[in-house]
């Protein structure tokens, strides 16, 4: 099968500005192999990824950042380049095992760059990579100096999806199905997915937006999507619900800036707004117009804003 989303390189990243680029493997605590890219010199900026998603989704702002930070981007269990030979009935998809999966990713990088030990990162999450992103804050507060949550919320995720109070029981009615239909979900899926109906179904209903959207930036994720077991991934949009972290952010002590979408379907504006009242300190910006893909519909316009909050909240300068 003809694949568009594991084929990133030293190109796509570095082709602008010369940026150093090296990847390799951390192994979890468990003994799963994470597949990570780093590229670039300088403050490091380790970006976690909404579920289902590779590294692909995070080009145009490792484009923007990689001439002055070192950008960090790896895969999920069971997701990209990442291990999949996972067992989806015991297959650990918590956002507690993720967090601790990136711990692992930090320190194979500082080791192969000979450092004693990871520097704290800007610490950026897209989806249910804002979790992520502040499950890693609680259990291990020395690697963050500060966080970006973009298109995402704290914890409790399906009870907000879609604003709709019956989604926690759709998804675990969708788990349910998945498991008992065992492998052969995974051949009836993943035709649909890699049919041109797929792109027109998510501009049609604007799950993504049909004028910033391209195809070219798209179509990676169906088809990074088409490659997963459906039931490790059913486990773990389910996990997300099983996690909250509201309660740390009244003392996140961390620079904070929240990413939100006027039309994002999945993560409603409201959950970012709340987030923002609840983070003493806590700055937010609201793209007009875009979607819960707003990180590939409007870059240039969050990497702009995420270069200032690095320069005024982080402190750092080029």
């Amino acid at each position: 099968m003809a694949s568009t989303w594991d084929n990133t390189t030293a190109d796509d990243y570095g082709s602008t500005n010369n940026a150093r680029f090296r990847s390799g493997r951390a192994i979890a605590s468990d003994g799963v192999e994470l597949y990570w890219q780093a590229i670039g010199d300088g403050p490091w900026i380790a970006c976690c990824n909404g579920v289902g998603v590779s590294t692909f989704f995070w080009k145009y702002l490792v484009r923007h950042f990689s001439d002055r930070f070192t950008c960090i981007v790896w895969d999920y269990r069971g997701h990209g380049r990442s291990e999949r030979s996972l067992d989806p009935h015991t297959a650990d998809m918590t956002i507690e095992r993720h967090a601790d999966d990136m711990t692992a990713v930090l320190h194979a990088i500082a080791t192969m760059e000979q450092l004693p030990s990871p520097p704290p990162a800007l610490l950026v999450g897209h989806s249910m990579g804002c979790q992520v992103a502040l499950e890693t804050r609680r259990r291990a507060p020395e690697l963050c100096s500060g966080l970006v949550l973009m298109l995402g919320t704290a914890g409790k995720t399906l009870t907000t999806f879609f604003d709709w109070e019956h989604s926690p029981v759709i998804f675990r009615m969708a788990h349910s199905a998945l498991f008992k239909v065992g492998p052969r979900a995974n051949d009836a899926i993943r035709p649909v997915l890699q049919s041109p109906i797929a792109f027109g179904f998510a501009t049609q209903f604007s799950l993504v937006d049909p004028y910033y959207t391209s195809s070219e930036d798209f179509l990676p994720y169906l088809d990074h999507l088409a490659t997963l077991d459906f039931r490790l991934f059913i486990e773990n949009v389910c996990q997300t619900n099983n996690h909250d972290a509201w309660d740390l952010l009244p003392e996140l002590e961390r620079p904070l800036l929240v990413v939100a979408a006027e039309n994002d379907k999945f993560t409603p504006m409201w959950c970012s707004e709340k987030i923002v009242r609840t983070t003493p300190g806590a700055e937010m910006m609201v793209l007009a117009d875009a979607s819960h893909a707003a990180l590939i519909e409007q870059p240039e316009t969050i990497n702009h804003r995420l270069e200032r909050f690095i320069r005024e909240r982080m402190k750092l300068s080029w």
